[in-house]
């Protein structure tokens, strides 16, 4: 019987690629974003839809309408998310409750959905796209970094839940990705009237292209999304991207002092 996927995010980047990638191997794809008109995805065994993982009614909808057409549903990526950095103080409290709302409560919001599903069933596997950020941190990255820690505890915590009834959980970590991960989805907070935060403000700000020069391209997670989605293996954690690889080895074998006086000086602060 035909396997089926549902990807949050799917209108771009990782979620796109992925969605076109299970496509090719004979999936079903429930791939859903804010704007289903806007998708460019095609293909026989493939629901577009709606969902806002800041509605829940939107994320009940989509899991229903999901099952509905395709009769059952095996695989739930959180892909859905975005990146906010800047300086803490320049934040509006509604901005930090907007990227906690995305990258975490969504994400939570969207597996309460399918869990009924998947523990009827006796089975079904959960992938949440982490980051490196989710196992160490860039300067100014206080929100971003702290939404992706906590994907990381909640994954490896509810794997013990679902493992109740068949389920697992899977992490994967990309390290750059050349998404629009910089453009569209980094919203950038800056006050220039705090003077002591300007002077490493401007060299994240400067500093940031150049991790993203040499960035993978989306298809390179979705093949380990698909990895996961597929190995049978009891693994938790996977890495996509040769930098993430040499990142998080790097960050297992130095203390914290060692590892934040390197990135200070990767970027000049």
């Amino acid at each position: 019987m035909k396997k089926t996927i549902l990807i949050t995010g799917a209108s771009s980047g990782i979620g796109a690629a992925t969605a076109q990638l299970f496509l090719s191997k004979n999936w079903n794809v429930i791939a859903t974003m804010r704007k289903p008109e806007e998708s460019n995805l095609t293909g026989e065994n493939l629901l577009v839809t709606k969902l806002d993982v800041l509605d829940v009614s939107s994320i009940e909808n989509a899991v229903s309408e999901g099952i509905s057409r395709f009769g059952s549903i095996d695989v739930l990526l959180n892909n859905a998310g975005y990146g906010a950095y800047g300086i803490l103080e320049s934040f509006s409290r509604e901005q930090i409750i907007r990227q906690f709302n995305t990258n975490v409560i969504g994400l939570l919001d969207v597996t309460k959905a399918i869990l009924p599903h998947f523990r009827g069933k006796k089975s079904g596997i959960i992938i949440n796209i982490s980051s490196i950020g989710g196992k160490m941190t860039f300067p100014l990255g206080t929100l971003y970094h702290g939404t992706k820690f906590a994907v990381e505890g909640i994954s490896e915590s509810l794997s013990y839940e679902v493992e109740q009834f068949g389920g697992k959980v899977k992490i994967v970590e990309p390290g750059a990705i050349a998404t629009d991960f910089s453009g569209r989805s980094l919203d950038f907070s800056n006050d220039e009237s705090m003077a002591e935060y300007q002077s490493i403000a401007q060299k994240i700000l400067e500093g940031m292209p150049e991790f993203f020069k040499n960035a993978s391209p989306a298809s390179v997670v979705a093949d380990v999304i698909f990895e996961a989605a597929t190995d049978g293996k009891d693994q938790l954690r996977y890495t996509a991207g040769d930098d993430a690889r040499a990142i998080i080895a790097q960050r297992g074998q130095v203390d914290d002092a060692t590892f934040m006086a390197g990135m200070k000086s990767q970027f000049g602060i």
